[in-house]
């Protein structure tokens, strides 16, 4: 490939008119004119645009196992650079938006098959049968904040817009409950722990069962996301579903309807109560969900407008989400006084700071090793057992379609079931790196943009094309 000079004010003008800076614009035209770009490109377009790619340096050589005779080889010298990139698999959007949009995608599978079924999934249709709902359980009040009640204007007197930076943080920041805010989020997972055994107790009691009794005939199944309110509280919404014994596969019994469904959420979370003993100069304090808890059938259930494709979008869009409504960093924070150096909401800086403090009060909470996400430790995105698929699953059949088309492009046999060991495959792979340059940067998020609008419209030709595998346009 041929490399033509550019002269720096030339870079400079580019930049301006490309919205970067000339670094990052000399940095691609370096990229763009070494040797091996196409296969650069290749490989970035196999990550999906991967933001923080994992780079390898290694050999694979696949053999016949009764002959020895070598069927492929593969190795990263002559790779650009030297090296294979391997997606990241971060699921934050903050951190990576393409893989974070294929782990969005597991998720609304997972979910949307506990609500509709799935037959390559191994879920019946007739799950649509079982009586399901959508639940959101809040935290309290920790001080009132900024907000657009109904009647359009806040406490403060004002109308917010949408977009207000002011929205969610505290009226009265010296009196508003930081250390007990950052306290529930931290025994959030606790909280939905205890919710969970408390619900299955008042399905019982509203059937006249006993607990044990219960396990025979009727299993609670749920599928929940965490999302962050403005004010810095984590929320939980979740699709909750009652099914025979054997979980999807089994009738729920007469007596299982939304209606008890609603009822036993609505008083299971009114029972919940996880104690926090006295701690140095903290008092102790009793954690509770919030009043509002809303529960709503849906659609394809109950016949009311709360769509299957609704929910299951609604709880993968969290799924990728961590604290970013507050402002706060996407990475854990080293000593109080890098606080200095971000540019954080007074509201959420005074949350980060409530966990350094109450930090050697409660050491086994370690609650400034999660300041950066405000106190919360749980996991964003989980599932009881039989709720549906797992997303190891969906990873699995995805990663086995794209083996399949590598051995198609080698000619070697499409049979992922190699039960009588014909091929022999043998590898070594070393850590390289993570990351890109700044000009591969850019260049990567051009490529994650188009491969994203190349999806959409695939599936949009599905809405048409009945006849075409969705399973495979979407891996």
């Amino acid at each position: 490939m041929t490399v033509f000079p550019v002269a720096p004010e030339a870079v400079a003008g580019a930049a301006a008119s490309m919205g970067t800076d000339p670094l990052t614009l000399a940095d691609l035209l370096r990229v763009a004119n070494a040797p091996g770009f196409d296969r650069w490109q290749d490989q970035v377009r196999r990550t999906g645009g991967c933001a923080h790619p994992i780079r390898l340096q290694g050999q694979t050589v696949t053999r016949d196992a009764k002959t020895g005779d070598v069927l492929y080889s593969y190795s990263t010298e002559h790779e650009p650079g030297g090296m294979l990139r391997v997606a990241c698999g971060n699921r934050r959007a903050s951190r990576c938006p393409s893989c974070a949009w294929t782990y969005a995608g597991d998720v609304y599978h997972l979910i949307r098959a506990g609500i509709t079924g799935d037959s390559r999934m191994g879920i019946s249709g007739e799950i649509r049968q079982h009586p399901g709902v959508f639940a959101t359980l809040t935290a309290p009040s920790f001080g009132p904040v900024h907000n657009r009640p109904s009647s359009g204007r806040c406490r403060c007197g004002s109308s917010h817009a949408d977009d207000d930076p002011a929205l969610g943080t505290a009226l009265a920041p010296d009196r508003y409950d930081y250390a007990g805010a950052v306290l529930w989020n931290n025994h959030a997972g606790d909280l939905w722990r205890r919710f969970t055994i408390y619900l299955r107790r008042e399905v019982a009691a509203r059937a006249g069962l006993t607990q044990s009794a219960m396990k025979e005939v009727c299993r609670v199944s749920f599928g929940k996301v965490a999302e962050f309110q403005k004010r810095g509280a984590v929320h939980f919404h979740a699709v909750v579903r009652l099914d025979g014994p054997d979980g999807p596969d089994s009738p729920p019994p007469a007596w299982a309807t939304v209606a008890l469904l609603d009822d036993a959420i609505k008083a299971a979370a009114g029972r919940v109560a996880v104690p926090v003993k006295p701690a140095g100069d903290f008092p102790a304090r009793v954690l509770r969900w919030g009043t509002q808890v809303d529960v709503q059938a849906i659609g394809s259930m109950d016949g009311v407008e709360l769509t299957d494709q609704a929910v299951a979008s609604y709880v993968a869009k969290y799924a990728t989400k961590a604290a970013e409504t507050t402002e706060t960093v996407d990475r854990r924070i080293g000593e109080l006084s890098e606080l200095d150096r971000l540019s954080l909401p007074l509201h959420t800086r005074r949350l980060i700071e409530a966990c350094w403090v109450l930090d050697d009060a409660y050491p086994d909470r370690l609650l400034w090793k999660w300041a950066h996400m405000l106190g919360f430790r749980g996991h964003f995105m989980t599932k009881s057992r039989a709720y549906s698929t797992t997303l190891s699953e969906r990873r699995q059949v995805r990663a086995d379609y794209r083996v399949r088309q590598e051995r198609r492009e080698r000619g070697l046999p499409e049979d992922l079931d190699d039960s009588e060991g014909s091929t022999l495959v043998l590898a070594h792979w070393t850590y390289a790196g993570q990351g890109h340059t700044p000009g591969e940067s850019w260049l990567a998020a051009s490529i994650a943009k188009d491969i994203r609008l190349n999806r959409e419209m695939a599936r949009e030709a599905l809405v048409d094309q009945s006849d075409m595998d969705e399973w495979e346009v979407y891996a």
